[in-house]
């Protein structure tokens, strides 16, 4: 069987996530909202979607959310905690914590497009506590230490 990913309408006028063209990543997220949503400037509002998920066909995996880059660059919307993270196994209402980093008010209606949804996969290798690290050419050289 081949992965799918499963949406259940919570709200029967929630918008399923649906991708723009052929080769877009990720699954355009809508606001399930009965009405508009004013995130003010410098705030942060929950933004309802109305749908859970499940991918099928595959539980290595997370459904991450990002901003729509849109959003982000024109009216400074953008998820709160930059990016959201869906565990494989939360079968909840996918809520998205929309940040307003500009000095104007924004206002979200029903059926925008307000995030997007990428299936990503994740290794969770065992955790051993070690003594050494090898060694890098990079080594301990943190922020700026390979140039600009």
């Amino acid at each position: 069987m081949g992965m799918k990913l499963l949406i259940k309408k919570l709200d029967e006028k929630a918008v399923v996530p649906a991708r723009q063209t052929e080769y877009s990543a990720g699954y355009d997220l809508c606001a399930c909202t009965d009405e508009p949503i004013v995130i003010k400037a410098g705030q942060t509002e929950k933004i309802h979607t109305g749908i859970s998920t499940e991918v099928q066909g595959e539980k290595n995996c997370v459904l991450l959310i990002y901003a729509r880059s849109s959003l982000a660059t024109k009216f400074g919307i953008a998820p709160a905690n930059c990016v959201g993270v869906v565990d494989w196994d939360y079968r909840g209402e996918i809520i998205c914590a929309l940040h307003n980093s500009s000095d104007k008010d924004y206002t979200i209606n029903h059926g925008d497009r307000i995030a997007q949804l990428v299936i990503t996969p994740v290794f969770t290798p065992e955790v051993e506590v070690a003594e050494e690290l090898s060694d890098t050419q990079r080594g301990e050289g943190g922020f700026g230490s390979t140039g600009k």
